[in-house]
């Protein structure tokens, strides 16, 4: 393949066919100008952060001053006394970056534990208002840690722009940061009952009301929500507790925080917004927080909460989060920093067999010129969001750490172009942030995936994705060093392809269905079941005990299976008029789910001691 392991842009790729595809010479020269020069090799405005790892053997001597503000002199080695982290190098040539990154991420010896994946927002219980919130998923913790499971996996909870229409997506947030206040328990907020009096009955009896309808209907969650959330927040005083952590935030909060409010009054795409109030750091926006401070330290004081309810439910069962792989082009995080991002492009995939078109995400990427010069402080701060009261996280799309696939705007698909991303520095990143939480990493490496991203997985101690739907082998063939399920939020339940209710209803939409491909995933699952005569609850669990019976350190099981769900989450390519992604609850209240004998026997197949 041509294109160097450094970063800059790929001039030619090879597709999945295995054919070299030129990129266009427009393409190519637009994104070496969004680099700062041809294909990204002139322009560094800032030195590169120097990356050490313990046992590297030193070009000459340095001085550190140390994270902590410690001077440390280094002579020949990186020795086992330097401490992880973030430093800074001082010499003659100025200051410099000195990062020193384990290398390996965490993961614990003798690593083998089975848990739920659980699309939150479709968790609902009969306390619910319309969607699945964290207390939910405390109790759903609780069971589950009771019958054995020793994680679960969680769709993204990132932050969605809180004005309406609410994007459904957790694929596509306005900030992969901060979080989405939908998730909130609004009773278990301090002092709830007392700000809100009689009048709280109504609104629980309402928001129950919203459980009624399958259809998750997020504006009118968000209504009844904020509705109660800023009487609360009216009629009590900031504690002590919050304004702490409100602090201890720093800028970023408060961006984020104010981008709510602006949004609130004129919607959720910045670029949609008043030319002044486009500029996060611009005279209009410092007088704007000046003028409403108590609007913007609401959604400061929701992100707290958020906090505080999201480590109760890590106390329940240990929390494996998900990182999306980009951001919504007009929301918090690209306002709140536009030179992070290449804003003249989006992420996407170039054409292949399966896909004519290819695919455009419509999320820009980030600029890795940009967060090189940083010293990758950006995506430190991203993983420790993600790492944040998590035992791991799960990266979507994890070659998005080697290279991204840049379409102009405007423009389709076949006028992409791969740019390459500074994957050692990016890995050593993460790293660092995995071993500082104790947290694990996995990566979602499914479909076309180069060697050299499966390698470098495996020597940074990064488990791998394996599905059933995919496999040729048998789940006792599944590699040790792996995250393994049946199937994802983009892929049909076990019931739906037992039964053939997923073919079915793609095909009423008008999707294109690969039925080769569709067969060989059923012979797959009835290989596992053992039996093409089973019920489909029994199919289920066959599936899993011989899931549950593989190598891999970690597998999961879909809570839509334990409900015999019919309907994927998701149906990629579709809009919200052919298909309500997203937006589907369980069609039983978890704690239906939950006491049913389906769950109570794919829970005794996840006890993997």
């Amino acid at each position: 393949m041509t294109g160097a392991l450094h970063w800059g842009v790929q001039a030619e790729y090879e597709d999945a066919a295995g054919r070299l595809i030129a990129a266009p010479p427009a393409t190519v020269q637009a994104v070496g100008a969004a680099l700062g020069g041809e294909g990204g090799a002139v322009g560094v405005h800032a030195p590169p952060p120097l990356m050490l790892h313990p046992g590297d053997r030193l070009e000459r001597p340095l001085d550190l001053v140390t994270e902590d503000r410690r001077p440390l002199h280094l002579e020949v080695t990186v020795g086992p006394g330097v401490p992880l982290g973030y430093h800074t190098a001082i010499g003659p040539g100025g200051p410099r970056a000195v990062i020193v990154s384990p290398r390996r991420c965490h993961l614990p010896a003798g690593l083998r534990s089975g848990g739920w994946a659980v699309q939150v927002y479709s968790a609902r219980s009969e306390q619910s208002w319309g969607i699945g919130d964290l207390a939910d998923l405390r109790d759903f913790g609780g069971w589950a840690s009771a019958t054995g499971a020793g994680f679960a996996l969680l769709s993204p909870l990132n932050a969605a722009v809180p004005s309406v229409p609410i994007e459904p997506s957790p694929y596509l947030p306005s900030s992969r940061r901060w979080r989405n206040l939908l998730y909130l328990r609004v009773e278990e907020v301090p002092g709830c009952a007392a700000a809100l009096g009689a009048d709280l009955d109504r609104l629980v009896a309402a928001g129950r009301a919203l459980n009624r309808h399958r259809h998750i209907d997020r504006d009118a969650v968000a209504a009844l929500k904020l509705d109660a959330l800023r009487r609360i927040d009216a009629a009590i005083p900031p504690t002590p507790e919050f304004l702490a952590w409100r602090r201890s935030q720093g800028e970023d909060l408060e961006r984020f925080a104010t981008f709510c409010v602006i949004a609130e009054d004129h919607g959720g795409d910045f670029r949609r917004w008043p030319t002044e109030l486009r500029v996060a750091g611009g005279p209009a926006v410092r007088e704007l927080r000046e003028r409403e401070p108590r609007r913007v330290g609401f959604h400061a004081w929701l992100q707290w909460l958020l906090d505080g309810q999201l480590a109760r439910a890590a106390a329940a069962v240990p929390l494996m989060a998900d990182l999306p792989i980009g951001v919504d082009p007009g929301g918090a995080d690209v306002w709140s920093d536009p030179d992070l991002f290449a804003r003249d492009f989006s992420v996407g995939a170039p054409p292949d067999l399966f896909n004519a078109l290819g695919q455009d995400w419509a999320q820009p990427p980030w600029n890795p010129r940009t967060l090189q010069a940083r010293g990758y402080a950006p995506l430190a701060a991203v993983l420790r969001a993600g790492f944040r009261h998590a035992m791991g996280i799960r990266i979507d799309h994890v070659m998005g750490l080697f290279r991204l696939f840049w379409i102009p705007r405007g423009s389709g698909p076949d006028a992409g172009v791969f740019v390459r991303y500074p994957a050692p520095e990016m890995l050593d990143i993460l790293a660092l942030e995995s071993v500082r939480a104790g947290a694990v990493v996995v990566g979602e490496d499914l479909g076309t995936v180069e060697d050299v991203v499966r390698e470098e997985m495996q020597a940074r101690d990064i488990l791998s994705y394996r599905l059933l739907w995919f496999a040729d082998d048998e789940p006792s063939a599944f590699p040790v060093r792996a995250l393994s399920a049946v199937t994802t939020h983009d892929l049909p339940t076990i019931a739906g392809m037992w039964t053939g209710t997923d073919t079915a209803r793609l095909r009423a939409i008008g999707v294109p269905v690969n039925d080769q491909g569709t067969a060989v995933m059923r012979r797959r699952l009835s290989r596992a079941a053992g039996d093409d005569s089973l019920e489909t609850a029994d199919v289920i669990v066959n599936a899993y005990t011989a899931l549950c019976a593989s190598p891999s350190m970690l597998v999961v099981a879909a809570l839509e299976d334990a409900a015999e769900v019919v309907e994927r989450p998701n149906i990629p390519g579709t809009t919200v008029e052919r298909s309500p992604n997203w937006s589907l609850a369980l069609h039983r209240p978890l704690d239906q789910i939950t006491a049913s004998p389906l769950a109570g026997r794919i829970a005794r197949a996840l006890r993997r001691g």
